[in-house]
């Protein structure tokens, strides 16, 4: 199968010589786009001519793009796709009302394109704006339960300001989400790797992703005792996201699985706004990224190379938040590691703003911060 191509200058000349060349090879393909908000410019130029050329196209914007050397804050990554269907783009999913539509419409999606005994990855693309990606989370595997493996990342602006950052070769929207199924695709992998420490707090009151009330008090002077008292940080609303980032929350689950929830901003009752939804009564507790964060890549790396894989492209995501902890030399450092430990690999992907993934327990889907996800990409596990 023909590899991924990325375009730093993605002119309109130089996107139809892509899509001319796989046209050749790869009669019937479909293309998946990655693009980086500083190249936004480019969509509807990818657009015009994935419509000339008669091409199915799913994609979206994000921060920066990324390979194995590091990020690439302009440019255009496209992946081919050779016997995927159509993707779904849909708008309007913050809307409460539109839950159980789109979870209807997903299982006709995938009951229409799929045997009984086909495995299948649903890969979702959502607004990093949309409020409510949990709640529709729930309501997939209601109707999906563990037919398909479910993975998927968050687009848009790392300024969280709304953009339209999705898009298929006719529309370019926000507050949606983009679906693509890939038939043969065996799942993808998250990690994150921090270590829980033992006090534990509740989200005594809680609203979507804003959490009001810890343990019956404002939420934000809870935070700030528990940051002075644990690392010694003093935060105020000022320098509130400039430590928040290296100090998220941890949503501790029954089955062992620890959610990540990084806070970026403040309401004016000091209720703390999170990228993700913290269910009231949630049990947390105040996680230290600089702590275990070295386990990260090892652990992703070992589950990955334990997956089979006929080709040596991997589809990498990484979240915007962890850069932020880690800087871009560490980010860079984790990268070339993934690289060394999996040995020759082509690593194609993007900075996220949020991550979905299994559970480490079963397969349901969970919406996470602060990791990174893998998706062996090649002709015989991206499609059948």
């Amino acid at each position: 199968m023909d590899s991924p191509r990325y375009l730093e200058v993605p002119t309109g000349q130089a996107l139809e010589a892509v899509l001319a060349a796989w046209h050749e090879s790869l009669p019937g393909y479909s293309v998946l786009a990655l693009v980086a908000e500083a190249s936004a410019e480019a969509v509807p130029l990818l657009q015009a001519a994935c419509r000339s050329a008669g091409v199915s196209l799913a994609g979206a914007v994000f921060p920066a793009l990324l390979q194995e050397d590091g990020a690439l804050p302009r440019g255009v990554v496209l992946l081919p796709l050779h016997g995927a269907p159509p993707p779904l783009l849909v708008e309007g999913v913050s809307r409460a009302e539109a839950v159980a539509p789109l979870a209807s419409r997903l299982a006709a999606y995938v009951d229409a394109q799929l045997d009984d005994d086909t495995e299948a990855t649903l890969f979702c693309i959502f607004d990093a704006l949309v409020p409510n990606i949990a709640t529709h989370l729930d309501a997939w595997y209601l109707a999906l339960a563990d037919r398909v493996h479910y993975a998927g990342v968050n687009a848009g602006s790392e300024r969280f300001v709304a953009i339209p950052c999705l898009f298929d070769q006719e529309r370019c929207i926000a507050d949606g989400v983009l679906l693509q199924l890939l038939p043969g695709h065996q799942g993808a992998v998250l990690e994150h790797g921090f270590q829980v420490p033992e006090q534990v707090i509740t989200a005594t009151s809680a609203s979507g992703n804003r959490i009001v009330q810890i343990d019956w008090r404002p939420a934000l002077e809870v935070y700030g005792e528990m940051m002075a008292s644990q690392y010694g940080v003093s935060i105020d609303r000022d320098n509130f996201y400039t430590y928040a980032v290296h100090f998220p929350f941890g949503i501790l689950r029954a089955d062992g699985e620890v959610l990540v929830r990084i806070p970026v901003a403040l309401d004016e009752g000091g209720g703390i706004i999170c990228v993700g939804e913290i269910p009231p009564n949630s049990v947390l507790t105040l996680l230290d990224a600089r702590s275990g964060a070295e386990r990260c890549v090892p652990q992703l790396a070992a589950s990955l190379a334990a997956m089979p894989r006929s080709g040596a492209d991997l589809l990498l995501f990484y979240c915007a938040g962890r850069r932020m902890h880690m800087g871009p030399a560490g980010m860079d450092r984790e990268l070339a590691e993934l690289a060394r430990r999996l040995g020759p690999v082509k690593l194609w992907g993007a900075l996220s703003l949020g991550e979905i993934g299994a559970a480490v327990c079963g397969g349901y889907p969970l919406f996470h911060n602060a990791t990174l996800v893998g998706l062996p990409w090649s002709g015989s596990w991206s499609v059948r």
